[in-house]
């Protein structure tokens, strides 16, 4: 497993932006899958965007149009910006990162089960 550090979430209200990134070491390659997720109370997590080995990128159908999520190798950061924030986008957003000796195909359906490295998570609240 690898450590992964999240930040930027924080309370907002309906229809504002937030941008969330997550650090993690120079040792996760391109062709390593990453990904955020989020768990709501109640709720099970789901992987709301990913970033496949092949550069692909793949959302969740709750969150497209409006979530964008990018990789800077340079940086070693994987960031979300999360536009026209709903009240049900309310979770802890998870950073995560797959198994690294593991290539995905293009258009790979990306579950939770897959990533094995996590972050603690930030929490993202909006309010209505």
């Amino acid at each position: 497993q690898v450590q992964l550090v999240e930040s930027g979430g924080g309370l907002v209200q309906a229809g504002e932006s937030l941008r969330l990134s997550c650090a993690f070491p120079g040792s996760i390659s391109i062709t390593n899958a990453m990904a955020w997720c989020r768990q709501a109370p109640g709720q099970e997590r789901e992987v709301v965007a990913a970033s496949g080995s092949g550069g692909s990128i793949s959302y969740a159908h709750s969150v497209k149009g409006r979530f964008t999520v990018s990789r800077d190798v340079a940086k070693n950061t994987l960031s979300l910006q999360m536009n026209s924030l709903k009240p049900e986008d309310t979770a802890m957003y998870y950073c995560a990162a797959a198994d690294p000796n593991t290539i995905y195909s293009t258009d790979y359906d990306f579950g939770v089960a897959d990533f094995v490295s996590w972050g603690r998570g930030t929490q993202v609240t909006v309010s209505s």
